[in-house]
């Protein structure tokens, strides 16, 4: 075995082993099919799974459409594409050779339509394999005249049937496409995007209900008011006996100071200012954080940490923004980790609501609002003054009613005075810190109310924000099959420009796609695992032997590294083996007698990611078709096998031939 390459060598293109970085489920429903679907729902279900990649699916959705009594040209069309598709003749079944024969004579019974001649050119099209060129003009005229729909919806789900000189007078026409599409609808923009979880939704630390010790307070309250009440009036008749003209005058400077004190005294004593921490923070009530063992609370943290230092306010470095607000993200992400603590709820998930709250930590310190709340709580200078004067006059007051009574009275009237003037303070005091503690808890229920409102409104805004841009930005599974498609089809002309070879040169090719060493990878609800970095492993056939080209792609932007070439003859591949382990994934090992065995990774476990109507082996199945692993594993263990004997079995004079009857 030769061996060559065009970059440095890297472990991740031959034996690839997986470092996942984030993974997510979409929960659609574009694959979904109630149990009661008419055939027609059924069949527009597998046209979708035909055009995202996924043709095993497909054949099930179409044929169980056609079973059902679903049938026209469009329909035999669009299931003779599925059951061609990422497949070559000796993939098929003998049932399946058997129902396309068949098919093949029911062109004649449909009206004459554009999918009546898409169908007819697509089994002209399998007739004139293993034709000489000069003899294919005429079926390459059908296809290039009909619509743009049809003739690329051939020409992608044959890729693995049309070999030889007919795909060689394609080939210009399929690049010419892929460059049209590679990078169309903002690909480089948009495709991170898909591999974003999503969001779950925005949530607020509710208030604190009303506590026992207020509801204690206003249930004792009335009996404070109605003896300090009782106390006044004793104490006010008997100055009024004594001097009614004086003590007009000092019960009005009681009431009036009184009534300052009580309106100046809540600004002072009827608030209760949170830590400053909480405040700052903007949360309602303190949060412990969870123990240090907690996986997700550390990666909260963490989250917290880089989201803080990527968006600093002017004038701080990231490290002292980081030490200038760490009671800020301690409280916040002790509240975070708490509200979203819930089993399998990843931080990914979150992730917009750290990035906001560390967005708005910095704009309220950018405008200068980042502790008003705090000052807010405090009582002014004034309240304090204004506290202070009036209880003095009320005291003032209060005595010189006292004098006023006793200078009027015989015993025992004086005596009633000092228990009048004793009551009306024990029980004024008691009903005046009753009165606070009502009015304070009160106020507080009532902030924390206001406050959990504004908060919660602020972050369901944004995570309507954040959801409206992913939903905009995402791409759809057609898109992404599309660029993978246009990324396989130019791999494949380098490779043959490279060897200088044609598709006359070729006996067949395989292209594996597998995950490179760490990436991030995403799918819809029972669709295949899609990656954010690949690599992309082509096998070219000839007479002479083998040549493997693999490169590990960047899916965003196409850009590839660590390309790898081989050449191997057909008995140098002694063995091709594959190893299952639910927990990890599939491996495919191949076994050459003059090199040490290689391990590919085609696919990681995925048992932990599945929805509930989901199967282990359904999305397993799905992942490895659309990867290109059966087509793949059944071409090298047929070599492994039969060593160069392999090439007489491929003669595509054994190919079936399908007749379209007139």
């Amino acid at each position: 075995m030769s061996e060559s390459s065009g970059a440095a060598y890297s472990s991740a293109a031959y034996n690839s082993t997986v470092g996942i970085q984030a993974e997510t489920v979409h929960n659609s429903n574009v694959y979904f099919v109630h149990p009661d679907a008419s055939p027609q729902e059924k069949y527009r279900v597998g046209v979708r799974l035909l055009e995202d990649g996924i043709p095993s699916r497909a054949r099930e959705m179409i044929s169980d459409a056609i079973a059902h009594g679903f049938h026209n040209a469009e329909v035999r069309f669009h299931w003779v594409l599925a059951t061609l598709s990422a497949r070559t003749y000796h993939d098929l079944s003998a049932e399946e050779v058997q129902r396309l024969q068949y098919v093949s004579g029911l062109v004649r019974t449909y009206p004459e339509d554009d999918w009546k001649e898409a169908l007819r050119v697509t089994f002209d099209l399998l007739g004139a394999l293993g034709t000489a060129s000069g003899e294919t003009g005429p079926v390459l005229k059908q296809l290039q005249d009909l619509p743009s729909r049809q003739r690329n919806a051939i020409l992608r789900h044959l890729d693995l049937i049309l070999t030889g000189g007919l795909k060689d007078e394609l080939w210009a026409e399929t690049l010419e496409r892929a460059a049209t599409e590679r990078f169309g609808n903002d690909r480089v923009r948009r495709v991170w995007a898909y591999f974003e979880p999503d969001p779950i939704g925005a949530r607020v630390a509710p208030p604190r209900p009303r506590s026992a010790a207020a509801a204690a307070a206003a249930a004792a309250l009335p009996v404070r008011v109605a003896l300090f009440v009782l106390s006044s009036v004793i104490l006010g008749a008997l100055a009024w006996i004594a001097n009614p003209a004086q003590a007009v005058v000092e019960a009005l400077a009681a009431l009036v100071a009184g009534r300052t004190a009580a309106r100046y005294g809540l600004l002072w004593w009827g608030r209760n200012p949170r830590p400053d921490f909480m405040v700052e923070a903007g949360a309602q009530q303190p949060h412990h954080p969870a123990p240090a063992e907690d996986g997700f609370t550390k990666r909260v943290h963490s989250r917290f940490d880089h989201y803080f230092s990527v968006r600093t306010p002017y004038g701080f470095t990231p490290e002292a923004w980081l030490a200038h607000t760490t009671d800020i993200r301690n409280g916040l992400a002790a509240e975070i980790a708490d509200l979203y603590r819930e089993s399998r709820i990843g931080v990914e998930r979150v992730a917009w609501l750290i990035r906001h709250l560390a967005e708005e930590t910095r704009n309220r310190h950018n405008n200068g609002t980042l502790f008003e709340q705090h000052h807010q709580g405090r009582a002014p200078a004034k309240a304090k003054v204004m506290t202070v004067v009036a209880l003095a006059v009320l005291g003032a007051a209060a005595l010189s009613g006292l004098g006023t009574a006793v200078s009027g009275t015989v015993p025992p009237g004086p005596l009633w005075a000092v228990l009048a003037l004793l009551g009306a303070a024990w029980s004024g005091h008691a009903a005046a810190h009753l009165w606070l503690e009502v009015r304070r808890e009160g106020h507080r229920v009532a902030r924390e109310t206001r406050e959990y409102q504004e908060e919660l409104a602020a972050r369901q805004h944004a995570y309507q924000r954040w959801k409206a841009l992913l939903d905009a930005t995402r791409p759809s599974e057609r898109e992404m099959e599309t660029w993978l498609t246009c990324d396989k089809t130019s791999f494949v002309d380098e490779a043959l420009r490279h060897h200088r070879l044609t598709w006359r040169d070729l006996i067949t090719h395989a292209i594996l796609v597998a995950p490179a060493s760490s990436y991030r990878r995403g799918r819809v609800r029972g669709g295949p695992w899609r990656y954010s970095h690949y690599v992309i492993r082509l096998f070219l056939f000839t007479r002479d032997g083998i040549r493997e080209i693999s490169s590990e792609f960047n899916f965003s932007d196409a850009t590839r590294k660590n390309e790898q070439r081989s050449n191997y003859r057909f008995d140098a591949l002694s063995s091709v083996q594959v190893t299952e382990n639910i927990d990890v994934g599939y491996d495919l090992e191949l076994v050459l007698t003059n090199g040490p065995a290689r391990k590919i990774r085609v696919k990681d476990a995925d048992a932990h990611q599945l929805a509930p109507d989901e199967t282990a082996q359904e999305i397993s199945e799905i992942s490895l078709s659309a990867a290109g692993f059966t087509h793949t594993f059944r071409l090298l263990e047929g070599i492994a096998a039969d060593g160069k004997g392999w090439i007489e079995r491929r003669n595509p004079d054994d190919s079936p031939i399908f007749r379209v009857a007139d």
